[in-house]
């Protein structure tokens, strides 16, 4: 019984860093090309990766590439230039498409309907809220940039996907 007992104190006490930022949240509040804002993102770390969970207002509709850029920036005036280029620690190249693909920043696009109101909830396996590779709070920070048009999921090195209409900083 006392082997049982220390046996499954040792098995919770290792299980323990695996489990702890399971659930851990960040969010994100979206701005637009004026700074107004439109919305947000919450972001909950699960075994699997990132749930990205969006609620934005007044979006152009139609398809719309969505990303996390490299850096924590979100500056309307330079058209969100400012949040960089995609997030990429692996070093790989962009797209769906491509053999050599994808950034850690690569997501599916994203549909907007008419009303102009985007809600989704997007699954992110290639980073973390934890520390380590593909950590979101790494650096400089990241942001998560919506697109003008959708990505080609091909072209290098960000998939075509237009003007930046839409940014958020990550934080913790």
């Amino acid at each position: 019984m006392r082997y049982a007992w220390v046996g499954m104190m040792l098995a919770l006490g290792l299980a323990a860093p695996a489990t702890a930022q399971d659930g851990q949240k960040a969010t994100a509040s979206f701005i637009d090309g004026q700074g107004k804002t439109i919305g947000s993102a919450t972001l909950i770390q699960t075994p699997n990766g990132v749930l990205i969970t969006l609620d934005l207002k007044g979006i152009p509709a139609g398809e719309h590439a969505f990303h996390v850029h490299e850096k924590g920036v979100c500056n309307a005036a330079d058209k969100f230039m400012s949040a960089g280029g995609h997030y990429n620690p692996g070093r790989k190249q962009h797209g769906y498409l491509t053999a050599g693909g994808t950034h850690a920043g690569d997501m599916p696009n994203q549909f907007v309907g008419a009303d102009g109101v985007l809600k989704a909830n997007v699954l992110n396996e290639q980073v973390t809220l934890g520390s380590g590779t593909g950590t979101l709070f790494g650096g400089d920070g990241t942001a998560l940039v919506l697109h003008a048009k959708g990505d080609d999921y091909k072209s290098q090195p960000a998939g075509d996907a237009g003007g930046r209409i839409a940014c958020a900083v990550v934080k913790k």
